[in-house]
């Protein structure tokens, strides 16, 4: 058996699927993670859907930003925009049974065997490991409620900032999913930016990338896996940080670590194809 951890595929099911064939992956054998943000931006939002929850119980896969905003669309919460392409999965006639797999998923997963935490944008450093689970379930309880709409309709601002024991409600339920969905930057004590998007070489003063500030996570010796940050490039993170969104969807690659033995696998972008499909002269 072998485990596997893939980086945001993003509605990119051609080069998923020919990743997953140069390892020869065995889904009655192997284990895949994924670390969130399956769908949009890319071409096959639809066919990542089915095929990721066809894979069954082999899969360990986390929420990202961009799948919860799949679910507020759905729920007519939120816009569909063009620029995410997930307009057919919208149209689709297996749509609600896509949707409804997809909210009933974690948006952490542990692995205290292999003393491995994922989350689709990291852990922030003002959690250890119990808060983060029980921030978590938190999370994943209300999201396979029948009120999972109120939460989702919440969801979005970028308040509070601020980690407190004593937040409550909705306001404690957007914390958690800033922090596992939508964290890059933090201040020196933990608080969360949610503004700065730039590489860390040109991140403001006094903000750091969240694992540049060790937290009990970090400091009871897991590591931590997560994608979201895709200009990272997957470089740049200390030891036991695992940054594997690496772009496919911009024209990057698909990135997948083999855990047991630190081996990288990746595959390029069929993006430029759909460029020069694009440039070639229309039929009269």
């Amino acid at each position: 058996m072998s485990t596997y951890l893939i980086g945001d595929v993003h509605g990119c099911i051609d080069e998923l699927k020919a990743l997953l064939a140069q390892v020869d992956f065995d889904p009655q054998n192997d284990a895949l993670w994924l670390t969130g943000d399956l769908v949009a931006r890319g071409p096959s939002s639809v066919e990542v859907l089915r095929f990721v929850s066809g894979l069954g119980d082999c899969v360990r896969m986390v929420l990202g930003n961009h799948d919860l905003h799949l679910l507020a669309v759905y729920a007519g919460i939120s816009f569909n925009k063009p620029k995410d392409r997930i307009t057919p999965l919208l149209e689709a006639e297996d749509a609600d049974e896509l949707i409804n797999w997809l909210r009933r998923q974690p948006v952490l997963q542990v692995d205290e065997d292999l003393k491995l935490v994922m989350a689709h944008a990291g852990i922030t450093p003002q959690w250890d490991l119990d808060t983060a689970k029980m921030c978590a379930r938190e999370v994943e309880a209300v999201l396979s409620s029948d009120t999972y709409p109120l939460f989702l309709d919440a969801m979005y601002g970028d308040m509070p900032n601020n980690w407190h024991p004593e937040l409550s409600g909705l306001a404690r339920l957007r914390f958690s999913t800033n922090a596992f969905t939508r964290m890059r930057y933090c201040f020196p004590n933990g608080q969360l930016d949610m503004i700065c998007k730039d590489v860390p070489e040109n991140a403001p003063k006094p903000l750091k990338p969240w694992f540049d500030i060790p937290g009990p996570v970090q400091e009871a010796g897991y590591s931590i896996a997560f994608g979201h940050w895709a200009s990272l490039e997957g470089k740049g993170a200390p030891e036991g940080i695992y940054a594997l969104d690496t772009g496919c969807c911009w024209g990057g690659d698909l990135t997948m670590l083999r855990w047991e033995d630190k081996t990288y696998f990746t595959q390029p972008s069929n993006r430029h194809k759909e460029k020069e499909q694009s440039e070639l002269p229309k039929a009269l």
